[in-house]
C-alpha cells in the first residue's frame, strides 16, 4: 500500500509538472498578440495570463471528465500508474522538443497522443470512438472555425470603423485587446488546466483512492496554481512564432484573433465538453485575420511547419510515451 501510494504520489508530482510545462509552452495563446501589437507589456501580459489561466481552471470541469475516462480505459492492471506515469512523460518531451524549436503545437494533444501511446504499449483498451468524437474532428473543426471567426470579426470591425481615424482606432484597439487576451487567458485555463485534473484524478482512480471522475477540490487548485505558475515563466520562442513570425498583427487583428478563438473555446468547453488545442485555435484565428490584408501577407511557409507539427504531435507524444512504459516495465523486472 505504501508503495502504490508513493508511485500516486510521484505521478501527481509528475502531472504537475506537465502542468507547469503546459503553462510555459501555451503562454503564447493568449498573450502573443497583445505583446506583438504593444497593446500589453511583456511583464503585464503575463501577470494577466498568469491570472486569468487560475481563474479559468475553476470554472468547470467537463472537460477534465472527458480526459479522465473518455480516452483510454481505466488501467487495472499493478502497473496501471505506469500507464498515466509513462502518458505524462511522452507528453513533457514533446512539450520541451517543440518549445526549443519555436513550434506552438498542442499540449492538449501530446497528453492525448501520450495516453493513447502509453494505453497501446501496455495492451490497455483505448476508447476509439471517444478518441475519434472528442479529439480527432474537434482537432480537424475547431481550427478551421478560429480562422474563418477571426476573418469575419476582423472584416466587421473593417466595416464598423471604416471612418474612424486610423490612430484613433488603433488606440482604442490597444486598450480592447486587454480584455480579449484576458479572455483567452480564461479559455486556456478552462480548457487545458481541466486535460491535467483529468489525468490526476484517472491516477486516482487507477489507484483505487476513488471510484468515480469527479475532480477533487485539492486538485483543482494544485492545477490551477501550477499552471500559472508555467504561464508567468512565459514562453518566448513560440511567442516570437505566433506574434511576428506567421503575419504582422495590429491592434484590431490581434483583437479580432483573441476575441474568436476565445469564443471558440468557450463554446467547446461549456457544450461539448471536448479538449481542443489552445494552440491551434489562437494560430488558426490568427492566420484569418491576417488573411483580410491579403493571402500573400500571411507567411505560409512558417504556417506549413506549424501544421506539421501538429500532425505529429499525437503520433510523437505518443511513440514517446510508449516507449517509457516499455523502459518502466524493463526497469520493474515484468
Amino acid at each position: 500500500m505504501n508503495a502504490n501510494l508513493a508511485a500516486l504520489a510521484a505521478v501527481v508530482v509528475i502531472a504537475l509538472a506537465f502542468d507547469f510545462t503546459n503553462g510555459f509552452h501555451d503562454a503564447a495563446n493568449a498573450i502573443a498578440t497583445s505583446i506583438s501589437t504593444r497593446a500589453l507589456t511583456p511583464a503585464a501580459a503575463l501577470a494577466l495570463a498568469a491570472c486569468m489561466n487560475f481563474a479559468g481552471a475553476a470554472l468547470g470541469t467537463g472537460v477534465a471528465k472527458t480526459v479522465g475516462a473518455g480516452i483510454i480505459a481505466t488501467p487495472t492492471s499493478s502497473h496501471g500508474l505506469s500507464v498515466v506515469f509513462a502518458a505524462l512523460i511522452g507528453a513533457i518531451c514533446w512539450n520541451l522538443i517543440t518549445w526549443r524549436l519555436g513550434l506552438p503545437t498542442s499540449s492538449s494533444h501530446a497528453l492525448i497522443g501520450g495516453l493513447v501511446g502509453a494505453a497501446l504499449a501496455a495492451a490497455s483498451g483505448v476508447h476509439w470512438s471517444g478518441v475519434v468524437d472528442k479529439v480527432v474532428l474537434p482537432m480537424v473543426f475547431s481550427p478551421l472555425l478560429g480562422a474563418v471567426l477571426g476573418y469575419l470579426v476582423h472584416t466587421v470591425i473593417l466595416w464598423v470603423f471604416r471612418r474612424a481615424r486610423p490612430a484613433r482606432a488603433t488606440h482604442g484597439f490597444r486598450m480592447a485587446q486587454s480584455v480579449s487576451a484576458a479572455g483567452m487567458g480564461l479559455g486556456h485555463g478552462l480548457q487545458d488546466a481541466q486535460k491535467t485534473m483529468g489525468v490526476i484524478v484517472l491516477a486516482l482512480v487507477t489507484a483505487g483512492r476513488q471510484t468515480t471522475f469527479d475532480v477533487p477540490w485539492w486538485v483543482i487548485g494544485a492545477v490551477a496554481a501550477s499552471m500559472a505558475a508555467g504561464t508567468y515563466t512565459g514562453g518566448w520562442r513560440i511567442i516570437r512564432t505566433l506574434g511576428r513570425r506567421i503575419v504582422h498583427l495590429d491592434p484590431p487583428r490581434g483583437f479580432a484573433a483573441e476575441s474568436a478563438a476565445a469564443s471558440v473555446l468557450y463554446a467547446t468547453a461549456f457544450i461539448w465538453q471536448a479538449p481542443i488545442s489552445t494552440t491551434h485555435t489562437i494560430t488558426s484565428a490568427i492566420l484569418g485575420a491576417g488573411a483580410t490584408r491579403r493571402l500573400s501577407a500571411v507567411r505560409w511557409g512558417m504556417a506549413r511547419n506549424i501544421a506539421t507539427a501538429w500532425l505529429l504531435t499525437m503520433p510523437g507524444a505518443g511513440l514517446a510515451a510508449a516507449a517509457t512504459y516499455a523502459l518502466v516495465h524493463l526497469a520493474l523486472g515484468t
